[in-house]
């Protein structure tokens, strides 16, 4: 499955005139794409569409091949992410014994640690429904229980026969090493060909300025029986 955009590249690209940037990031301007291509060849380099909407479209001086390596691994990084936000369902008894209590609450706690939403589900029966108490005193023997690795998102709620809470993981703090590198990360190409676009006349288009990063993130739900 081909996980990364696909890009114009070299004699794939058609139109006369395209906006360059170079292999370092620098603003080159307007130029013949006959020009760009003499100048990739040179340079060992790919001349690479980054944003085809743009007029006139947006190229880059790149190795495309690290290019699309990059790309792909971003995607990976991106589901694994989605994946971590699944929330999971783990359901109670108001009359549970201690065994299943703490064998239940041992789940919970897992898919917290593993990053996971959890939904927290008394079920009722019968004339429990009207004992709501039972249930609020669960849920908060839970809370109580996991309040190192996690806190409820909100107060439990009533839907049906079920009482629900949603437990969230305890996000734990960015190593400062991290932080910063994060702080100094590099513009992708794209990004550095959408801010390369924005606000400068046509007449203008040799002098632009430095392009600014920009970043893009869904939960997807699941559930797991306990």
């Amino acid at each position: 499955m081909n996980i990364a955009k696909e890009h114009k590249v070299n004699e794939q690209i058609r139109v006369r005139q395209i906006r360059l940037i170079g292999g370092e990031g620098e603003q080159i301007g307007i130029i013949d794409t006959r020009d760009a291509m003499q100048m990739a060849r040179e340079q060992g380099l790919d001349l690479v569409m980054v944003s085809p909407q743009a007029v006139p479209p947006v190229c880059r001086l790149l190795d495309y091949g690290r290019f699309r390596y990059e790309q792909q691994q971003n995607e990976k990084e991106n589901r694994k992410r989605v994946r971590s936000q699944e929330v999971k369902a783990i359901k109670f008894r108001v009359k549970i014994d201690s065994n299943d209590f703490n064998t239940k609450t041992g789940h919970v706690r897992r898919f917290l640690l593993e990053g996971h939403k959890v939904k927290v589900t008394i079920m009722f029966r019968g004339r429990e429904r009207t004992h709501p108490e039972l249930g609020e005193r669960i849920l908060v023997r839970v809370a109580e229980a996991l309040a190192d690795v996690g806190a409820p998102e909100s107060n439990p709620s009533m839907m049906g026969m079920d009482m629900n809470m949603i437990m969230v993981p305890k996000a734990a703090p960015a190593p400062r090493k991290e932080r910063a590198e994060g702080d100094q990360a590099a513009p992708s190409a794209e990004s550095e060909a959408v801010a390369a676009t924005s606000g400068v006349a046509a007449q203008d288009a040799e002098q632009i300025t430095a392009p600014a990063p920009t970043e893009q993130t869904g939960p997807v739900a699941a559930s797991a029986q306990g």
